[in-house]
């Protein structure tokens, strides 16, 4: 492997799964570069004031507090991430809401969600589905966990145009917008796409809803 295959590689590693010195710089620039997606999702799950959210795959933590602040002083929401970096910078970077009993934080995946069935009102997840191979298992989960008439919203980057992206052959796993939906839909979810541009990249918001 040449040393440009091996910092490609390495970039697309941390994007998936922020971890070691390099954690932090990266968590900075996922809530930078993410901050319109993660702000797009929240609006798109509809999340209730009093309800139970969770931001999987938080990253740098951006998702956390728009969260925080749209279920109010009555709400709850989780945190989960499989970078244990990201979990000890989010402890320290949330501590007041943490203690208040606000936020929680756990360890898990997409894959496997640390909630009972239907306990979530909302669910946004951005630029993770990239980093998992079994998108049945991530719709099963969703479909699982979201109380009726509630929502998920996942954020993603146009799949056409990550393709021509020099990181995305080192790491990602990019699928098409109807493979997506129709993963999504077999699960017994009701969909949507949002799509904007934004810069060179057209960013996608698919809600599934849970029906009532």
């Amino acid at each position: 492997m040449s040393l440009r295959q091996r910092l490609l590689t390495s970039m697309a590693g941390q994007l998936g799964r922020p971890h070691g010195r390099l954690g932090g710089v990266v968590a900075g620039a996922l809530n930078r570069g993410n901050g319109q997606a993660i702000a797009t999702a929240v609006a798109a799950a509809q999340v209730p004031a009093g309800g139970v959210a969770a931001d999987i795959g938080f990253g740098g933590g951006a998702g956390l507090r728009l969260l925080v602040d749209a279920v109010g002083t009555g709400g709850t929401v989780h945190g989960v991430e499989v970078s244990r970096d990201m979990l000890d910078r989010a402890r320290r970077q949330f501590g007041r809401d943490i203690d208040s009993g606000r936020l929680r934080l756990a360890h898990g995946s997409l894959t496997a969600l640390p909630f009972g069935d239907a306990t979530l009102d909302a669910a946004i997840t951005v630029n993770t589905v990239y980093f998992v191979d079994d998108l049945d298992a991530v719709s099963a989960e969703f479909a699982r966990t979201l109380r009726p008439g509630g929502r998920a919203a996942i954020g993603v980057g146009d799949p056409e145009v990550m393709r021509r992206l020099p990181m995305t052959p080192y790491g990602f796993r990019l699928r098409s917008m109807d493979d997506i939906v129709a993963k999504l839909e077999r699960a017994g979810l009701t969909v949507a796409v949002q799509s904007r541009a934004d810069g060179r990249l057209p960013r996608h918001t698919i809600t599934a809803q849970r029906p009532a």
